[in-house]
């Protein structure tokens, strides 16, 4: 299928999923990144691990980990992958968290949803871990950061 005839849409406009079917498998790897601002009163309870749901960062990021195998439930016309390592980082700062997403597989299709995804659960897994004690939380700066692929 030639680039230019690539799309998630059929002749009629309609929604479709891509068939990669075709496509040779390729090592497949995507970093993404994100932040969430919290008090500085909020920093110190997670780093103490005195909030009340427990460890907020290993919490989120499992939850971050099990989001990007989740991705193709949660995006309608994401290809289901067979991910190899999925690794989430957090970074904790005077007065946010710095999320940092690596996702890999060998396959069809880029990664770039899993890795993002990944982020996006994490920033709202520490949200909601500390929302019972910071009113003015803000998640924000999500973006890719990399991509690559290579033929195997």
């Amino acid at each position: 299928m030639a680039a230019n005839k690539f799309s998630h849409t059929d002749k009629q406009g309609k929604a479709k999923m891509v068939d990669v079917g075709q496509k040779p498998d390729s090592k497949r790897i995507a970093i993404a990144k994100g932040s969430i601002f919290l008090a500085k009163e909020t920093i110190k309870l997670i780093k103490d691990n005195k909030m009340k749901k427990g460890d907020v960062l290993a919490v989120a990021r499992i939850a971050g980990i099990q989001a990007a195998k989740q991705t193709s439930n949660l995006i309608p016309l994401c290809h289901p992958l067979l991910l190899n390592n999925i690794e989430v980082d957090c970074e904790l700062l005077h007065n946010q968290v710095n999320i940092t997403s690596k996702v890999e597989c060998a396959g069809k299709t880029g990664v770039e949803m899993e890795a993002l995804t990944a982020v996006s659960i994490t920033l709202l897994t520490v949200y909601d871990m500390c929302k019972a004690v910071d009113k003015k939380m803000r998640i924000g700066e999500i973006e890719l950061c990399h991509k690559s692929k290579q033929f195997v």
